[in-house]
Order: structure tokens, then C-alpha cells, then sequence
């Protein structure tokens, strides 16, 4: 039975996904963002978790994440945020973490939070598959999505068990709309998705530097999924949530 990410893909047969660190610049200022986003057009959100040291965040995302740890941002708060946007909207909402927050907390306690919330999963950028027992066993127990990531130098062994793991979509880390190597980066996600596809991924999402409605439909054009992330908090720290809704009506032009 498909997962409600899953479902929303089928739906829409191609999707937006917008991420937005919760607690940016505050947590009741995120919450609205994230609203925003799903009523501007954004179909799955996926909400950042702050951690203290994310190594694989850009320079955006990296500021905002120390604002709101600056600002008290406790794990708490990210089910707090999970409920008030399910509340609000109907979209599924799945958490990006890095996952020793997620082992501090309890693995088990932590799956169980989020469902209670109306969480559908979580996106684990530093966890593989094989170090994900306790995770996926968690994930099974209490129906919730695990989205693992791919890239361009997974060999065929990591994209095999990326795809055999994963619920909800895979997580294809692209590096787009790079000035002057764009053919060339474009080529690069191209290829592993279809990679993906051709080891029978039937949901994958591209994510890492999109910025525009026309990179989007680009992706959507070999891709379930086109993943924005940076661009909507930029426009959160420059304009609030107003920002973010035109950034979002702009980037959902992309879609088909």
C-alpha cells in the first residue's frame, strides 16, 4: 500500500517539495512559512531539523539553522511545527535530519513522536541504509516514510539498497544551476536518475540547487520530484513569508 507521499506523487503525478528549517527565524514564524508554502503550491514539505553541525547544508541554510538554534529551538519543537502545519494544511510534512538528534532522543520515542504529530517520515542525510536497522524497524512499526539519499558517485551496490530501503521517494543529490556547468550538472542528475529508474525506482525526487520554475520543469521532466530548498530561505530571510509565498508561486510555474 503506498505511503501518503506516495499517494500525493501519484495524484499529482509530478511534485514540488519545499524544505524550510523549522524554528527560522522563530518557530511561529516558520510554521507560517511552511503554511504558506503548501498554499502557494508546494505539494510535499519537508521541514529541516537544526543541528548544530550540518556539514552538508549550504551557506543559506547554515544561517539559518544557527538562527534558530540562537534563538532556542529544542527538538521538541519540531512536533510541535509537524502538528500545527498538519493541522493547517493537507500535505504530507516529513522531517530532515541528521540523525544523532534522532539517537539522543530514542529512535523508537522519536518515530512515535512524529506519528502522533501527523509526520510522514523522515529524510536522514548522513544515515545509510546498512547502519539503519534500529530506524527502519522503528519506521516499519509506526508507518512512517524513510527517504534515503543518492548521488552521482553511489556505486550500483548504494543506489540498489537506496532504492530498496527507501519509502516514499529516493533522495537524487544533484548540484544545479551552477554558473557556467549547467548542461554539465544537468547531464549528471539526469544520469542518476536514471540509474535509479533502470534498478526499478519508481519515486525519486532531485534536490540541491534548484532555484527557479524553469530548473523545476526541467527536472520534472525525468523526475517524480523536484526538491527546492535554499531559494524559499532565502526569500525567508529577505522578505518573511510573503517572500516565501511569491518564491513559491514562481516555482510551481515549473510544474507540468
Amino acid at each position: 500500500m503506498p505511503s501518503r507521499v506516495q499517494e500525493t506523487i501519484d495524484a499529482q503525478g509530478k511534485v514540488l517539495i519545499g524544505y524550510l528549517p523549522i524554528g527560522f527565524p522563530t518557530l511561529q514564524d516558520s510554521i507560517a512559512a511552511a503554511i504558506a508554502m503548501v498554499e502557494n503550491g508546494v505539494d510535499i514539505l519537508e521541514l529541516g531539523v537544526p543541528y548544530s553541525d550540518p556539514v552538508m547544508d549550504g551557506l543559506v541554510i547554515q544561517n539559518a539553522t544557527q538562527v534558530a538554534l540562537a534563538n532556542g529551538f529544542k527538538l521538541a519543537d519540531a512536533f510541535v511545527a509537524v502538528r500545527a502545519v498538519t493541522q493547517a494544511v493537507d500535505a504530507p510534512v516529513l522531517l530532515m535530519t541528521y540523525f544523532n538528534p534522532v539517537f539522543q532522543y530514542g529512535v523508537d520515542r522519536f518515530a512515535a513522536d512524529l506519528a502522533a504529530a501527523g509526520g510522514a517520515g523522515l529524510i536522514t542525510p548522513d544515515l545509510i541504509p546498512d547502519e539503519a536497522q534500529e530506524w527502519l524497524e522503528a519506521a516499519e512499526k509506526h508507518d512512517l516514510d524513510r527517504v534515503f539519499l543518492a548521488a552521482p558517485s553511489s556505486t550500483a551496490e548504494r543506489l540498489s539498497s537506496a532504492i530498496t530501503h527507501s519509502r516514499g521517494f529516493v533522495y537524487a543529490v544533484s548540484t544545479m544551476g551552477i554558473t557556467g556547468a549547467r548542461s554539465d550538472v544537468d547531464k549528471a542528475a539526469r544520469g542518476l536518475v536514471e540509474r535509479l529508474q533502470e534498478q526499478g525506482a519508481e519515486y525519486v525526487g532531485v534536490g540541491v540547487g534548484i532555484s527557479t520554475g524553469m530548473q523545476v520543469r526541467e527536472v520534472l521532466q525525468y523526475a517524480q520530484g523536484a526538491i527546492v530548498g535554499s531559494a524559499i530561505v532565502k526569500a525567508l530571510t529577505d522578505g518573511g513569508v510573503p517572500a516565501v509565498a511569491e518564491c513559491v508561486r514562481g516555482l510551481a510555474a515549473g510544474k507540468p
